[in-house]
Parts: C-alpha cells; sequence; structure tokens
C-alpha cells in the first residue's frame, strides 16, 4: 500500500529535507505540499536540491487540503501548528515538526514561548525507554527538537540506571540551518563564517524544558538542566556536550556498558569504540546519533558527547520515523544511517 503524506512548511530548511527524504520512500508518496509566504512558487525555485519536483507549486496552507492525505507532517514555525491541527480530522495521523506539542507542562510553556498553550502530544523520540509501542498506537506525534534529542539520547540510560547525578550541563553547538530560514542578520555569512558565538545564554533557550521533561521522564526523578547553545559555521549539525556528576564508584566501562546495553539494538544510534569521539561531518544526511562517554576520575563528572544532523534526526527524518511506525511500516523505511563526508 501507497500512503499520501502532505507537507506543510515544505519551503523551509526542514520542510526541504522532509521532501528530499520522501522521494526515496518506497511506500509514501508526497501529497499537497503547502508552502505559507511562498504560496505559488514552484519547489524549484526554493528547493533547486529537489530537481524531481521542480514544477511543484507550494499551496496556501488550507486544513481541508491536507486532509486528503493519509498522513499530514507539520513543518511550521513554533506558534503556527496548532490551529492547524485543530481543523484536521482526528484520525488522520500527524507528525507536528514543531514545538507546538512537546511540553506538558502549561507553565513551562508560557514561560518559554510566551504564547497560549495547545496542549501535548506523544513524544516521538522512539529510542527512549517505552516510547516505540506508543507511536505505534498514536494518531498525533510532537517530534522532539533538535538539541533535546542529542542531549536525550546522550543522557536518558545514564539517567535511568544511577550512573550520574540530577544536574547536567549541557554546552551544544549548532549549524545554522538551526535558526530556520527566516531572514536574520546574526545568520549573515559575514557574521557566522569564521566565529562561534553563544546565543540565549543563562537557562532562557526554549528548549531547556524540553530536555528536562524528557530526561526527568527517563530518570524517573527531577532532572535539572543548565544549556548553553552556540552557534556554529556550518549549515548543518550539533555538538552537544554533555558534563554531569558521577554515582560513587562509577567508571568509564560502567558508562559505556549502560549505553551499549542501551542502544545495541538501535539502527540509528551508534556508540562509538573506545577513544573515538563524535564529530558532525560524520553524521551529516544519515539519521543518525553518534555518542561517546568517559568518566574524569579527578573531578568526579561524567562526559558524554553526541553529535547529529539537525535537519535529519533532529527533524525530518526522526518525522519520518516516527511516521513509519504510525503506519504499521518499517521504521527505517525511506531513512539511512549513513552520512555524507567530506
Amino acid at each position: 500500500m501507497t500512503y499520501v503524506a502532505a507537507v506543510a512548511g515544505a519551503s523551509g530548511y526542514a520542510g526541504g529535507e522532509l521532501l528530499r527524504l520522501l522521494l526515496g520512500h518506497g511506500s509514501m508518496q508526497i501529497g499537497p505540499v503547502a508552502g505559507g509566504s511562498k504560496a505559488g512558487q514552484t519547489l524549484g525555485e526554493v528547493h533547486p536540491q529537489l530537481p524531481e519536483l521542480a514544477d511543484t507549486r507550494l499551496l496556501a496552507t488550507d486544513p481541508d487540503v491536507l486532509s486528503a492525505a493519509d498522513i499530514v507532517f507539520l513543518a511550521l514555525p513554533h506558534g503556527q501548528s496548532a490551529a492547524i491541527a485543530r481543523a484536521l480530522p482526528a484520525d488522520l495521523p500527524v507528525v507536528d515538526l514543531g514545538a507546538d506539542f512537546r511540553l506538558g507542562d502549561e507553565g513551562a510553556w508560557k514561560a518559554f514561548y510566551n504564547d497560549s498553550y495547545a496542549g501535548h502530544w506523544l513524544y516521538g523520540l522512539p529510542e527512549l525507554s517505552g516510547v516505540r509501542p506508543q507511536i505505534a498506537e498514536a494518531t498525533r506525534v510532537a517530534n522532539p527538537g533538535c538539541y533535546p534529542t542529542s542531549v536525550a539520547i546522550a543522557m536518558a540510560p545514564l539517567l535511568a540506571e544511577g550512573l550520574v547525578g540530577d544536574v547536567v550541563t549541557v554546552v551544544a553547538a549548532s549549524g545554522t540551518s538551526g535558526a530556520g530560514r527566516s531572514p536574520n542578520e546574526t545568520l549573515l555569512a559575514s557574521q557566522v563564517m569564521g566565529s562561534m558565538s553563544p546565543y540565549k545564554v543563562g537557562g532562557v533557550h526554549q528548549h531547556t524544558p524540553e530536555m528536562e521533561q524528557a530526561l526527568s521522564h527517563a530518570a524517573g526523578r527531577d532532572i535539572a538542566v543548565s544549556f548553553t547553545p552556540l552557534l556554529a559555521p556550518m549549515p548543518r549539525g550539533i555538538l552537544a556536550t554533555c558534563s554531569v556528576d558521577l554515582a560513587e564508584g562509577a567508571t568509564t566501562d560502567d558508562l559505556h556498558e549502560c549505553l551499549h546495553a542501551s542502544y545495541i539494538a538501535e539502527r540509528f544510534v551508534t556508540v562509538l569504540p573506545d577513544g573515538r569521539w563524535p564529530q558532525t561531518s560524520s553524521t551529516v544526511g544519515g539519521n543518525s546519533v553518534h555518542v561517546q562517554a568517559v568518566a574524569d576520575a579527578r573531578t568526579g563528572r561524567a562526559i558524554v558527547v553526541a553529535a547529529l544532523d539537525n535537519l535529519v534526526k533532529g527533524a525530518a527524518g526522526q518525522a519520518l520515523q516516527n511516521a513509519n511506525l504510525m503506519l504499521g511500516l518499517a521504521e527505517g523505511e525511506g531513512l539511512t544511517d549513513t552520512g555524507v563526508a567530506p
């Protein structure tokens, strides 16, 4: 059976990446594609990297048009998904790549997004314990953010096993595509090239409560996250370095054994061999996360590093992974864990 997929927000970076992946999917075909302010333009104008779709014209974001599909992907800016989702049939599978339905705490949503609360959908990170079967039964799934995906994959198993403490410090660098496609002076090539800079420092980044929610769920206790994001001079990629107190007596071998046991059967998570550290270039184009950990015995800290492509495993690839589960397809259909380098 072939399923028709609709994409709202197809003119953005994540929407374009999703279209690229759908072109290689054996059980899905691309249906209506909506482009917001770029409605009326062709995909050839907006995404020249997709020649097969060059003549496809972007539509206005009309729920009635989207409803004709078998599954809908909402790749819209934060705050724009809720109104569209409410107008779609309740039994129509929807994956929201935005943040609108990620948080279960209304107070956290209002504090970090300063917007009305739309509710909470199932948080679709299949590699978290117990989540995969829930996704398979869901009709509404909130796709995780890019930074939280890297941090949750890196830290969840160690927290669940009690190998580390309750306050996680995260310093993570992202490529410029993570900020979306809207014009922004801070993203000009002359500002970014040859430079790295922090932004939203001091616990104010909107992904902070999402990280705390995912890690607290995995740990079974409240976890606090101190998060400092960095803008890196690259178009794609996230490199997240997580530091946390070690449990008494915990060693590097303990960290490795825990990560290996958690991810041995996970196609899209690679725990690297001893001494090899994640690098963003190895994950470009792949729906994969590379992870490594070490115990710093001198300071009693665990250091865990994760790398991923923010547009694939951090957005479009994970959305397709979730959609496959929702439709009863092979989870990895249309996806690869293979990166592109150099």
